[in-house]
């Protein structure tokens, strides 16, 4: 049987219809694992299906066990099929949920709250919060460009009488973020690097900025290569600035607060190194959408990201995601 081609178009987004705004709206709209496929439809193939093998645009036959068929090739498929929800075996309304709150709890949830909040194990809670994190990075976002601030920080605390600077052995993290003069900050990129070396420091720019962005950075030599790498390079060398750190570079220095306070009150402090990255993503995410309207649109826009990510197991985030082949070709 032919689906319904009126059941899937594509609409101009309207709050209460394509995305909920409150929990009420969200129970309403997604009492069963059909109407979270339906969803997920929707954001998958937007201006109509289109088949994973021969890529031809079609109207596919609904068959038993959720499956779609290509009426031009034949092959099987299904809305979850090459995704993060691929072969789950816990409800698509629980997922759902799970990007609920994800999206809409201000600082984001712990696996042990979501544990308690969804009734499943904490396992399952963390494998899932892992793959939406995987899910927050598009692969296509736009790199950051104007005035951008470069710095790094450590995070994990400072013990008694331990050893302070970049030479230390706190999980170092560079963090890049626009300045808009009449409009405060824009856009962040975070990324936990092994050291402070020139390597290290100008692989993530190149990764997350514009050529014809402006950089600001302290006096620090392994931002020397910049110049040569033709962005425009200014630099505040801080033990000869009038200025405090946090008062010459404050984007940085402000993100980098709100960061820690948000791993120390959310996640209790708790992170091991592995994992850091992750942390790093979804709070990327999260403060790159913190002037949404509606929370229920953000609510959409991850699981827009999650129906178009690869499949993600449990092996694959056990021991820590590999981010390098993904973070080297986001834009």
């Amino acid at each position: 049987m032919k689906s319904s081609k009126s059941a899937y178009e594509s609409e101009i987004l309207i709050a209460g219809k394509d995305y909920p705004r409150t929990y009420r709206e969200f129970v309403t709209m997604f009492l069963d694992d059909k109407s979270c496929r339906e969803f997920l439809y929707k954001l998958r193939w937007n201006d109509g299906f289109i088949c994973p093998k021969c890529k031809v645009s079609s109207i596919p036959w609904e068959q038993t066990h959720k499956r779609l068929v290509c009426p031009n090739c034949r092959h099987q498929t299904t809305v979850t099929t090459g995704t993060i929800f691929d072969k789950t075996r816990m409800p698509l309304t629980t997922w759902l949920e799970a990007a609920w709150h994800i999206t809409t709890a201000k600082n984001g949830m712990s696996a042990k709250t979501f544990e308690q909040t969804l009734g499943i194990s904490y396992v399952t809670a963390w494998t899932m919060l892992q793959r939406f994190r995987v899910s927050m990075v598009n692969i296509e976002r736009e790199k950051l460009s104007g005035k951008v601030e470069v710095d790094e920080t450590q995070i994990g605390g400072v013990d008694v009488g331990g050893k302070r600077g970049r030479s230390s052995k706190k999980s170092l993290v560079v963090i890049a973020i626009e300045i808009h003069e009449s409009k405060g900050f824009g856009r962040t990129r975070m990324r936990y690097i092994p050291d402070a070396s020139s390597s290290s420091l100008t692989d993530f720019i190149k990764d997350v900025m514009h050529t014809d962005s402006t950089i600001c950075t302290d006096g620090w030599s392994g931002y020397n290569e910049l110049k040569s790498l033709e962005y425009n390079h200014e630099i505040t060398v801080m033990t000869h600035s009038a200025d405090q750190a946090h008062v010459s570079m404050p984007g940085v220095h402000r993100i980098a607060s709100l960061l820690k306070r948000w791993i120390l009150g959310t996640h209790q402090g708790s992170f091991s190194q592995e994992h850091l990255q992750s942390y790093l993503e979804e709070y990327t995410f999260r403060f790159n959408r913190r002037l949404s309207k509606n929370r229920g649109l953000v609510f959409r826009r991850l699981l827009e990201q999650a129906v178009n990510t690869s499949p993600v197991t449990r092996k694959d985030v056990t021991y820590g995601y590999n981010w390098k082949e993904k973070l080297g070709g986001a834009k």
